[in-house]
């Protein structure tokens, strides 16, 4: 099997952990051995598993150092990972050299944080990949596309893990209100 990187990406409630739970499956039926991962101060839904919002679920190793993704990915010919900006840098890397040696690595993450910059690790894993799909939410003030992300509250850090009750999708119009 040829190595090969594929990015899902876009704003929150995007289906991007949707997307990449149907890819994995579709790989899983097709007899590859899979391996998931997602960062460990992910805990909306759990410990053990990544779930979308939309209540797909599979099990995950949780990991903070992308190293371990290597350390066990490279036992598997698949390996699916959420959530990658919260990787640090060193995912990039990780990613590659997993691509090089022949595995398939998919990949969901936001492009952008709550202000519209570029977040994390995730341009360059953008950079890198062989394919990239940016996937659009629903704006709910006008119901045009979304491709941003803003939180509901005042939190200014850049990493806040939450769901509805923290974060909305916005389109370009509607991103700077609130």
């Amino acid at each position: 099997m040829q190595g090969w990187i594929k990015v899902y990406t876009g704003p929150m409630f995007s289906r991007k952990t949707e997307e990449l739970l149907i890819e994995l499956r579709r790989y899983e039926l097709g007899k590859k051995k899979i391996a998931l991962f997602k960062h460990a101060i992910d805990n909306r839904y759990g410990e053990e598993y990544v779930v979308s919002h939309d209540g797909r679920k599979m099990k995950a190793f949780k990991v903070s150092d992308p190293y371990d993704i290597y350390k066990i990915g490279k036992e598997y010919e698949v390996i699916g990972i959420d959530e990658a900006q919260f990787f640090g840098s060193e995912i990039v890397e990780v990613v590659s050299k997993l691509a090089d040696e022949g595995k398939r690595v998919v990949v969901a993450g936001l492009d952008k944080n709550f202000l519209g910059k570029p977040f994390g690790a995730m341009p360059l894993l953008l950079a890198i990949a062989d394919e990239v799909i940016k996937l659009t939410a629903v704006c709910p003030i006008c119901g045009e596309p979304a491709s941003f992300t803003i939180r509901k509250s005042k939190e200014q850090q850049e990493i806040l893990i939450g769901g509805y009750d923290q974060y909305e999708p916005r389109c370009r119009v509607h991103r700077n209100v609130l």
